[in-house]
């Protein structure tokens, strides 16, 4: 492992050199080169396989979908330009733009090497999203899809099964990207590592996990609000050095355009305890936080009724024991915000400002009194189960709640043995966060149906409220996303009147870039796109 590192660390000068002279005519293209390293490495630049953050990054600078979404999680146009909606809330038709190409190649045998996207070809796509062969792992978004069809060149439609608001956020994800049957029928298994899209970069080159590059591709459709064609860079260089100590001297060095998250060996060094930038890095670097779709949570299985947990009372006891924000300030270094309503975070319509679970440990005792009370039972004993890299999270609730009278075992186990035992029922408490796949706060709503039990669904709790399905069920019928919010947000309160879980914060992506790099928006998603990405030439 130390060889493998010690030749990236020694190959590193030389990708650098040999991206700058993607196009030697020009004699300062450093600021028009954008870098980045992915530690987890990218598999496959497939877009049928983004399943992962690392692969949909790489892959979002390369296709495009249907629809695309904006920085607040509004679905916008994107090879559509426009959509109608029937009134059952079952039929999508799309009308698509006539002046969407893909990547040139050899191929596709024209004169140009190219061709316009056609509304078949995401009748291609889709049929491939879904081939058993295939075997992606988002053939689900097709899962509510009664059929597709493409009307004429220009008009693709799309039936559903049922009514499903949240369909259309579906179809931003990047497994939904359009892509050509020449292409796929020509390199096969291998196109995952010889992509053709219609994104603002293509193909370039790719040494496998050593480095990969992109170039701005010169046909692509859309423009700035100034009537500039995007993108602005002229290429995009990813490396893969999987020591994340390695990664931020690289960026230190000024090597690196962007670092994304911050691993806990040297966060002191970055941030204050507060989650502020440390002020000898202030003049060179920018930190960027904002809200990520991801609850930090703990569940109890309310599934057997031998356990303590399936009494009320503690588990609201549990939940106004301990000092989420302490607990975010002192070990998380301020990344994140305490979770003191449901479960639904902060940074997508439906977050319900509602105080739930706050921090009093009188209110606490009080709740462990009426258990007591009711079940005899005077020193409650639980054990929580984790994976090492939580054990700090679960140990600080473990020292607050022995305070007042709660006994907590801290179980740490590996991650394939977690989630075996969430899923069949066996853990009493189990650390688990929830990331939401498509944009919409259903999706936060979908662990809690009654009808998705584990092992049938996502349903780990094992929680059922006959208000609560109603309510679920109810927002499939509204198409207007205020009025599906109010129920959302009922049904948010139900579980923090019913305390099924813990929740203990919305998570916060942390991101770090050089000062001379602007235009890469932020999104609760953590997605990564570069179309509207500058750089500037460092002083």
């Amino acid at each position: 492992m130390k060889t493998t590192l010690f030749r990236l660390l020694l190959l590193f000068p030389c990708i650098l050199l040999c991206i700058n002279c993607v196009n030697p005519s020009t004699k300062n293209r450093d600021h028009l080169v954008f870098r980045y390293n992915e530690a987890a490495n990218i598999t496959t630049l497939d877009p049928a396989f983004a399943r992962n953050k690392e692969n949909i990054w790489g892959t979002n600078q390369l296709y495009n979908s249907l629809v695309q979404l904006d920085e607040k999680l509004k679905i916008i146009p994107d090879i559509a330009k426009s959509w109608s909606i029937s009134e059952d809330l079952k039929t999508y038709t799309f009308i698509l733009r006539n002046d969407v190409y893909f990547h040139k190649h050899a191929q596709f045998n024209t004169k140009d090497s190219t061709r316009t996207v056609v509304a078949s070809d995401f009748t291609y796509s889709f049929d491939r999203l879904k081939d058993p062969k295939v075997a992606s792992p988002g053939s689900w978004v097709l899962d509510k899809v009664a059929n597709y069809k493409a009307i004429n060149d220009t008009i693709f439609q799309i039936n559903l099964t049922q009514a499903f608001p949240a369909y259309l956020g579906l179809l931003s994800m990047r497994y939904c990207s359009v892509i050509p049957k020449e292409i796929v029928s020509f390199y096969g298994n291998e196109f995952r590592r010889n992509p053709i899209g219609t994104g603002p970069f293509q193909f370039k080159a790719w040494e496998e996990n050593t480095k990969l590059v992109y170039r701005k591709n010169p046909i692509y459709f859309e423009k700035d609000k100034n009537g500039i064609q995007l993108p602005y860079l002229e290429a995009v260089a990813i490396t893969f050095l999987p020591d994340k100590q390695s990664e931020f001297l690289q960026f230190i060095q000024g090597n690196l355009d962007l670092m994304n998250d911050i691993d806990s060996s040297f966060k002191d060094d970055l941030l204050t305890q507060t989650g502020k930038l440390q002020p000898n890095y202030s003049d060179r670097i920018i930190l960027d936080k904002s809200p990520f779709l991801n609850s930090v949570y703990v569940g109890f299985y309310l599934g057997n009724t031998q356990t303590p947990v399936q009494n009320i009372n503690l588990r609201k006891a549990i939940n106004h024991g301990f000092d989420r924000k302490a607990m975010i300030t002192y070990l998380r270094n301020g990344i994140g915000t305490p979770a003191l309503g449901g479960f639904i975070p902060m940074g997508i319509e439906g977050y319900n400002g509602e105080k739930g679970f706050y921090f009093d440990q009188k209110l606490a005792k009080k709740y462990l009194k009426k258990y007591v009370q009711e079940t005899k039972d005077s020193q409650p004993s639980i054990r929580l189960a984790t994976v090492s890299d939580y054990v700090s999270l679960c140990e600080f609730i473990q020292r607050e709640l022995q305070k007042i009278g709660i006994d907590v075992q801290v179980d740490v186990m590996p991650a394939p043995t977690l989630r075996k035992q969430k899923h069949s029922g066996k853990l009493e408490l189990f650390r688990a966060s929830w990331i939401a796949d498509y944009p919409d706060a259903e999706n936060f709503m979908l662990p809690y149906y009654s009808k998705n039990f584990t092992p049938n669904g996502p349903n780990y709790t094992h929680f059922k409220n006959k208000t609560f399905d109603r309510l679920y069920e109810q927002s499939f019928m509204i198409p207007d996303l205020e009025e599906r919010k109010l129920l959302y947000q009922k049904m948010d309160s139900i579980l923090i009147a019913e305390a099924p879980i813990i929740p203990l914060y919305y998570d916060e992506f942390v991101r770090f870039t050089q000062n001379n790099v602007s235009g890469i928006p932020k999104n609760p998603q953590n997605f990564l796109f570069l179309k509207t990405a500058k750089k500037t030439i460092r002083k």
